[in-house]
């Protein structure tokens, strides 16, 4: 089988792609590499497709020079390069052996880049070799096809510069510090740290602005329900004793006395507690003689009409 696929890179760049295994390997279409594999001999599984069926082999990969090729290390940019694969059926007992020589020539069309000229052989047993000639032949140009395009989009974005480790130059990083040499920052529970000095509090610039009028008023609406409480100015026992402290002070107006517990829990006080129901207990007094009543009162009705009809 011969066949002729188009890279749009040029003849070198090409080359020197085709002889890295793991890239050959990594743009043949339906391949699963193993991560353990050998260095410059990938292995995996390649699933195949070959007119209405699927075949999925497992094997390995190598790339060699050609038959052409001159002395290792001659440099020469368009010498054939020769990729070799064999592999046996998953489900079965078939086996596949594959020999490709790819020659390169400059192409020009549809533009500047390199035509891989593909020629190869396969000697197959089991599935592969019951299918027809003219459906291999298919199915290896389309092969070769796909491999070309995977080619071309992992020489874009894997360059060969970058796979022979001609990274650029990098700037000049920060000097690693050591984490014992860490300046470790102080505590802010402890009550000799300047930390609470060095807090800046920043305004949430989605919050609304609160006016001072706006504040006295919310002042003086929990002043009242201080009084309600029976908390007044008289406030808590610390009050009352005369020692309590200016933070304790805030603090007190600001919670309103009350724990997160009885906020939560405790039921409102003040002007927001519950009007108790009426009680109902005086009224049913009376309702309770006035069915005894009403009962002895017919009686003595029919009683008096009984004896009044007996006179007559």
């Amino acid at each position: 089988m011969e066949h002729e696929v188009y890279v749009p890179f040029p003849v070198g760049t090409v080359r020197q792609a085709l002889t890295e295994p793991e890239r050959v390997a990594r743009c043949v279409p339906g391949v699963q590499l193993d991560a353990d594999a050998v260095p410059h001999r990938p292995e995996g599984r390649l699933r195949l497709r070959v007119g209405s069926s699927t075949i999925t082999y497992r094997g390995a990969l190598t790339v060699g020079d050609g038959p052409e090729d001159g002395p290792a290390g001659t440099g020469d940019a368009a010498a054939p390069v020769t990729v070799e694969a064999s592999g046996t059926e998953t489900r079965g007992d078939g086996t596949v052996a594959l020999t490709l020589t790819v020659r390169l020539a400059p192409a020009t069309e549809p533009g500047p880049g390199t035509t891989l000229v593909c020629t190869g052989t396969v000697r197959s047993e089991g599935r592969l070799a019951a299918v027809d000639g003219q459906t291999a032949a298919t199915a290896g140009r389309r092969l070769l096809d796909r491999f070309a395009g995977n080619l071309a989009a992992d020489l874009t974005d894997r360059p060969i510069a970058e796979a022979m480790g001609e990274a650029p130059d990098e700037a000049p990083g920060p000097v690693s510090q050591s984490i014992f040499d860490t300046e470790v920052p102080p505590s802010s529970l402890d009550p000799h740290s300047a930390a609470e000095d060095d807090v800046e509090v920043v305004a949430d610039p989605d919050e609304p602005e609160v006016d001072a009028a706006d504040e006295s008023a919310a002042e003086a609406a929990f002043a009242a329900d201080d009084d309600e409480d029976g908390l007044g100015a008289a406030g808590g026992p610390e009050e009352l004793s005369g020692d309590a402290p200016a933070e304790a002070a805030h603090a007190r107006r600001t919670m309103i006395g009350r724990s997160a517990e009885e906020v939560d829990h405790a039921p409102p006080r003040g002007r927001y507690a519950p009007v108790p129901a009426p009680e109902t207990g005086g009224s049913s007094l009376p309702l309770r003689w006035a069915a005894p009543a009403a009962a002895v009162v017919l009686a003595s009705a029919v009683v008096v009409g009984r004896v009044l009809r007996r006179r007559r």
